[in-house]
Parts: C-alpha cells; sequence; structure tokens
C-alpha cells in the first residue's frame, strides 16, 4: 500500500505540466474582425517575442517548481553515508571489535502527517501558482490591448498628419495672396501677420503629429519585441478601412465578469491565506516522526552486508515544541490578518471588474452617438464646401475664402477620425475588461 502510495505522488511531481497561457482563452479571433492582416501580424510577434511575457512565463515556472518542493517534502527521505571509523577499545574475553572500520549507514525518516499540515502546506503553494497562473494571462491581455491601441493610434496619425499637410499647404497659399495684397496695400500688416501666424501654427501642428506618430511606431517595435531603430521598415493598414465587423454586445455576463485573471487571482489569493491559517493552527499540535537506520560496518565479525554486521534501528515518536506557544500565537494572528485584508482585496477586486466593464460599455454607447453626430457635422460642413465650389466657379467668393472653406472641412474630417479612433480603442478597452471574452 505504501508502495503505490509513493508512486501515486511521484507521479502527479511529474505529471504536472509547465503552464503555458492557452492562446484559444485570449480570443485572438476578435483582433482578426479588424481584418487588418498587418495588426495580426503584430499581435502574433508579440505574443511571440516580448520580453514581458516570456518574464511572467518563467515566474510561473518558479512558482510550478515550489509546488513540486513542497510536494516532495510530504515523501520520506532516504540517505546514506559513507564514514571511516577509527577507535581503540578494551579488549574483552572471547569479543573483539576492530580499531580500524568501514560504516555504511542507510537512513530514512518521515513526518506521518495525521493531521494534514503538511498536505496543507503543498496546498498552500499550489495556490500561489494558480494566482501566477491568473497573474500572466493578464499580462498576455494587457500586451495584446496595447499593441492593439497603439496600432490603431498610428493609422490615426497618419490620417490626420495626410490631412494636416493639405491644411498647410491651403494656409501657405493663403499668405501667398496675402502678400501680394499687402504689397498692392489692399491689407495692413496686421492681417498679413495673421496669415503668417496660420502657417507656422499648421507646420507646428503637422511637427506634433509627426513626432506623436514616431514615438508611437517606437513603442509598437518594442511591445512586438522588435528594435525601435526598425520602424522604416514597419508596415501599417489604412483608418478608412479600419472597421470592427463583429458585434459589440449591449451588456456582459456576470459569469463573464468573475472569470477575469484578476478576479481568479485575487479568489486563489484568499483560498491560499485560509490554507495558511489552518496550518497555523495545526501548528500547535505535535509532530509524529519515524526514523529507521539500518547501518552495516566492518567493526563486528562477518561479512560486510550480513545480518551480523548490521545494526538496525527504528524510533517512532511525536515531537512537541517547549516554550514557542507566543511564537505559533503570534503566527497563527499574522495569518488571520493576512486572510482578512486579502478578503477585503477579493471584494475590492470584484467591484473594479463590474466597473471597468460597465464603465467601457458606457463609454462605447457614448463614444457611438458622439461619431455619429461629428458625422453628421461632416456631411452639414461637405454641403457648404460644395456651396464654396459652385461659389468660386461664380467669382462670388475668392480664392482664400475658398481655401478657408476647405480648411472648415479638413478640420471636420479631423474630427470625425479622431471620434472614430476613440471608439475603436474603446473596444480594446472592452476586450481587456472582460478578459478577452468578446
Amino acid at each position: 500500500m505504501i508502495k503505490k502510495l509513493l508512486l501515486i505522488f511521484v507521479g502527479f511531481m511529474f505529471a504536472q505540466s509547465c503552464f503555458a497561457v492557452d492562446i484559444q482563452e485570449l480570443n485572438i479571433d476578435f483582433f482578426k474582425n479588424f481584418n487588418d492582416e498587418n495588426l495580426n501580424c503584430y499581435i502574433q510577434q508579440a505574443l511571440d517575442n516580448n520580453h514581458d511575457l516570456k518574464k511572467a512565463g518563467h515566474v510561473v515556472e518558479q512558482y510550478r517548481q515550489q509546488t513540486k518542493y513542497s510536494l516532495g517534502k510530504e515523501l520520506p527521505s532516504l540517505s546514506v553515508s559513507a564514514n571511516y571509523l577509527g577507535i581503540k577499545v578494551p579488549e574483552l574475553d572471547n569479543f573483539q571489535l576492530k580499531d580500524n572500520a568501514f560504516i555504511l549507514p542507510f537512513m530514512a525518516s518521515y513526518e506521518a502527517d495525521f493531521l494534514l499540515k503538511n498536505r496543507d502546506k503543498t496546498k498552500s503553494v499550489k495556490k500561489s501558482y494558480e494566482a501566477a497562473q491568473f497573474r500572466e494571462k493578464s499580462v498576455y491581455l494587457a500586451l495584446l490591448t496595447d499593441v492593439a491601441t497603439v496600432y490603431t493610434n498610428i493609422l490615426q496619425y497618419d490620417d490626420l498628419i495626410e490631412k494636416q499637410t493639405e491644411v498647410l499647404k491651403n494656409q501657405q497659399e493663403i499668405l501667398t495672396r496675402s502678400n501680394k495684397k499687402f504689397e498692392r496695400g489692399v491689407i495692413n500688416s496686421t492681417e498679413l501677420n495673421n496669415a503668417k501666424k496660420m502657417v507656422e501654427t499648421s507646420k507646428s501642428n503637422l511637427e506634433k503629429l509627426q513626432k506623436e506618430r514616431e514615438t508611437a511606431m517606437m513603442q509598437l517595435a518594442v511591445l512586438t519585441g522588435n528594435s525601435s531603430s526598425n520602424i522604416a521598415d514597419m508596415k501599417v493598414g489604412d483608418l478608412d478601412n479600419f472597421e470592427y465587423s463583429g458585434n459589440i454586445p449591449e451588456e456582459i455576463s456576470s459569469d463573464v465578469i468573475f472569470a477575469r485573471p484578476d478576479v481568479k487571482m485575487a479568489e486563489a489569493n484568499l483560498e491560499k491565506a485560509k490554507i495558511d491559517v489552518r496550518v497555523a493552527k495545526k501548528e500547535f499540535f505535535p509532530r509524529f516522526n519515524i526514523v529507521g537506520v539500518w547501518a552495516f560496518n566492518t567493526i563486528a565479525p562477518g561479512t560486510f552486508f550480513s545480518w551480523e554486521s548490521s545494526l538496525a534501528a527504528i524510533l517512532a515518536g511525536a515531537t512537541q515544541d517547549i516554550f514557542k506557544g507566543g511564537m505559533k500565537i503570534a503566527n497563527l494572528k499574522i495569518q488571520k490578518a493576512k486572510y482578512e485584508e486579502l478578503f477585503e482585496d477579493y471584494n475590492q477586486t470584484n467591484l473594479d471588474a463590474v466597473k471597468e466593464v460597465n464603465t467601457a460599455l458606457c463609454i462605447i454607447k457614448h463614444d457611438r452617438k458622439i461619431e455619429d453626430n461629428t458625422k453628421s457635422e461632416l456631411n452639414y460642413e461637405t454641403a457648404n464646401f460644395q456651396n464654396a465650389q459652385k461659389k468660386l466657379s461664380r467669382g462670388v467668393i475668392s480664392d482664400p475664402e475658398y481655401l478657408m472653406e476647405e480648411n472648415k472641412l479638413i478640420n471636420s474630417q479631423t474630427n470625425y477620425t479622431q471620434a472614430k479612433t476613440q471608439r475603436i480603442v474603446n473596444y480594446f478597452t472592452l476586450y481587456k475588461a472582460v478578459g478577452g471574452q468578446l
């Protein structure tokens, strides 16, 4: 029976596979719904190359090995040592011992876990292992969200840079015409300076957008495990074709919310603390130890591995600490206080999880309305620009006035681009808030 139990324990130790996040649980297909091959490529690169993911995996491996280490303490230990012995003993009638000897003792020890204290210690370590697994999944979700968010912002910057370039071109044309008017005395120096100021403002705005885009490209390179010096070779898509083809739910099931990795991690930590309290209580009881020794020697007559030349002993008993009651009481109170701390942390994590999901849903709902309103404004501005084209063809307005109307249209297009980007980015926020279960 004991042999079977040992085989079960050993098999359990070696049967544990190294934990790795199941890609299916991350719902990578969510990002494929944007129909952008570049985004899919960067998502895969991040999964393969990101160093934070690899670091989180090594942390999980540490806890996995700690679980094996703790489980090994539950098993009996067997040791052997080779010793040389040189002694001087008195001579006795009909009995003589050698003064040079070789001793080979086999020693076995086992703490009988009648109270299952050691088993609880292993369960506690295993809960830490589970918490590390959920922490690793949180790292994966945060990384994928960051990659998608940065990529979307890059698409936005590309679109805004293109529009701002048109604005700058129009402002420079207005300045050219203003210079001619000033030379003819049609406008004063204040109007000319205002035209010059608008050109400089447009240049600054363009530089800011280019700076933000380059910064975002370097951030994307680091997230995907690439060198930031290679951003010139990184490809991106087009914001006009970047849209989510799936359905965003109006509400989220509570089962999805409470399956978030941070909630599960807080739950695992709480369960570990509960086990630690149980272990602290069992520390007040005696330890039951069994020690066995079988030593072969060359002191006594007989061959080395014979029964006549061996010494065997077995010791079984209970061990109780003395004068450590205060320490054990303090340890119990520490574990109870830690349990209460983690209990409050678990409750707060649940509240935060519900808040984050509801906030993301609320923001997306309003983002859609804002985008619709911005789209309507753009339609009105488009109609105004078409009227300006007609007026220009009839000679009713001047070229500078026409260019100003075009800039108004570009400004409305910019507002729509920003509204669309904000909505899509908040899709990624919701993806992270629900633990990828969209």
